[in-house]
C-alpha cells in the first residue's frame, strides 16, 4: 500500500473515530441510582434493561449506578442540593410525600396519558403515587408479607401449614422444644425488618379495617386494637420465636436458616423469592408460602399490600423525557417477563394484564400462584397495610427505632403507641401522610 493511501484511510479513520465521539457526545446520559443488588442481579439489569434501552434509543444513554445500602442517605442529600440522578428511586410512597411536598419531584400526570400509564397499571397504584392530586411516583414492585416454610421439614414432623395465630404459635413452640429457632429473622444489613413484623401484627391481629382508620385519623394508634398487636409481637420476641442471633444476622442469612432446617419458619415478604433458588435446591428442600394466619375475628389470610420501591423523576432532571422512556420501558410485557425469569420478588410491576407475559418455565409456580393471589386482593380491595408503604416518613422511622425499645424493655407498649401516634398526628397536620385509596 503507497503511502498517499496510507494517509488516506488513516485520515478516513481520524474521520471515522471523529463521527463516533460526536455522536457519543450527542447522546443524552439518563442516570439512575440504584439499591444493593447481587452480582448476578447487577448483570440482568445491564442485559435485560440497560443495553435493549440504550439499543432502542439511540439519542439516550442509560446508565445505573448501585450505590447499596448507602442509597436513602445519598439521595436526600442530593435531592436537596439539585444534583440527583434523574430517575428517583425512593424506597416507598412514605418518602415520595415528602420529596413532592419540597419540590423536588416532576409531576407525572402528562407522561401518564402521553405513555398509556394510566390504561396499562392496577389504579390503585397510581392513586397511591399522588399528592395533591398530582401522579408523583409509580411502583416499581408491588409485594406482601406473609410465611415462608420448609414443607419438606414440615412433612418429616407431620406439621400442618398454620391458619390461625394460635396454630402457629403451637407450632413455634415445638420447634423451640426440637432447637429450632421458629422465625428465620435478621435485621444486621436493614433495621427497618423490624417493621415488617409491626405490619404483620398490625394487619393479621389488630385488622386492616382499625388499620385503614388509623391511617385516615378515624382512631388513635393507641387504641386497644393496636395494644393487643405490639404487646403480641413482643411476647413473640421475649418468648423468643426471633432467635438469639437478630441483631446479628443479615435478612439472606436468616432466610437461608429455613431451607436448611435451622429454622421452621420466615414471616417476611415475597421479595424473597428471590433467595428460594439460592438455598433450597442445594438442601433438597420444597419451599412454601403462606398468607399469614389471622387472629380470631380477622379475616385470613390477609395480604398486606406493599410497595417495595417507587420510580420518581427529579424536578433538576436535564433529561425528563428520556427517564420517562425508562420507566416506560420497565412497564412493558417483554421487560415483566424477562426480569421475572430471572429475579423474582423484586420486579412485580402492577400491570392490569399479563396475559401477553411470557415467563420462563423453569419458574417457581409458587411465585406465580402467590402473586396471583395478591393481584386478586388487591382487585378486591381486600388488602392489608404496610407501614411503608402507607405511613408518613418520620412516624414509620420512629416505628423501626421504636419497635425495638420494646423489644429490649426500654419502653412499654403505651409509651410506643403514644409516641407514634403524636409523630403521625404532627404529620397528618402538615400533609405528609401518603394516599390512602377508600377500601
Amino acid at each position: 500500500m503507497g503511502f498517499r493511501a496510507k494517509i488516506t484511510l488513516a485520515g478516513a479513520a481520524l474521520v471515522a473515530l471523529g463521527v463516533a465521539a460526536a455522536q457519543a457526545e450527542d447522546k443524552k446520559p439518563i442516570s439512575w441510582w440504584y439499591e444493593t443488588a447481587a452480582p448476578e442481579n447487577q448483570e440482568a439489569l445491564q442485559k435485560l434493561l440497560v443495553e435493549p434501552f440504550n439499543a432502542a434509543h439511540p439519542n439516550e444513554e442509560l446508565s445505573i449506578d448501585f450505590r447499596g445500602a448507602e442509597l436513602d442517605k445519598q439521595l436526600r442529600i442530593a435531592m436537596l442540593s439539585g444534583s440527583g440522578p434523574d430517575i428517583v428511586y425512593t424506597a416507598g410512597p412514605s418518602y415520595v410525600a415528602a420529596m413532592a411536598q419540597a419540590g423536588q419531584l416532576l409531576p407525572l400526570d402528562d407522561y401518564a396519558a402521553k405513555l398509556g400509564w394510566n390504561e396499562r397499571i392496577l389504579p390503585v397504584f397510581i392513586e397511591l403515587g399522588k399528592y395533591n392530586g398530582k401522579l408523583y411516583a409509580l411502583p416499581k414492585t408491588y409485594e406482601t408479607l406473609g410465611l415462608f416454610y420448609n414443607k419438606t421439614l414440615f412433612d418429616k414432623n407431620g406439621w400442618k401449614a398454620p391458619t390461625t395465630i394460635a396454630e402457629m404459635e403451637k407450632l413455634a413452640d415445638e420447634m423451640k422444644a426440637k432447637g429450632m429457632v421458629p422465625f428465620a429473622a435478621g435485621n444486621a444489613d436493614w433495621r427497618p425488618t423490624n417493621e415488617h413484623y409491626v405490619s404483620i401484627v398490625l394487619n393479621s391481629i389488630a385488622g386492616p379495617d382499625n388499620v385503614y382508620k388509623a391511617l385516615k385519623g378515624e382512631i388513635p394508634w393507641t387504641a386497644e386494637p393496636f395494644v393487643k398487636a405490639i404487646d403480641k409481637l413482643n411476647e413473640w420476641w421475649q418468648k423468643g420465636y426471633f432467635g438469639p442471633n437478630y441483631f446479628s444476622l443479615t435478612g439472606e442469612q436468616a432466610f437461608a436458616q429455613i431451607a436448611t432446617g435451622q429454622a421452621g419458619m420466615a414471616p417476611t415478604g415475597t421479595w424473597n423469592f428471590q433467595n428460594v433458588p439460592r438455598y433450597f435446591p442445594q438442601n433438597n428442600a420444597e419451599p412454601a408460602f403462606i398468607g399469614f394466619p389471622s387472629a380470631e375475628g380477622v379475616p385470613s389470610p390477609i395480604y398486606a399490600l406493599g410497595i417495595g420501591s417507587t420510580f420518581s423523576i427529579a424536578n433538576s432532571s436535564e433529561n425528563p423525557e428520556g427517564a420517562a422512556e425508562v420507566i416506560d420501558y420497565v412497564f412493558s410485557d417483554k421487560f415483566y417477563g424477562d426480569i421475572n425469569t430471572v429475579w423474582q420478588g423484586e420486579w412485580n410491576t402492577p400491570l392490569k394484564d399479563l396475559s401477553k407475559v411470557k415467563i420462563g418455565a423453569e419458574v417457581l409456580p409458587l411465585y406465580g400462584e402467590t402473586m396471583k393471589s395478591l393481584a386478586d386482593a388487591v382487585g378486591k380491595n381486600q388488602y392489608g397495610y404496610t407501614t411503608w408503604t402507607f405511613l408518613p416518613p418520620a412516624t414509620d422511622t420512629y416505628l423501626v427505632s421504636g419497635m425495638e425499645e420494646v423489644w429490649l424493655g426500654k419502653i412499654t407498649t403505651a409509651q410506643f403507641l403514644e409516641k407514634l401516634n403524636a409523630a403521625f398526628l404532627e404529620e397528618k397536620a402538615a400533609g405528609k401522610v401518603p394516599a390512602i385509596p377508600a377500601r
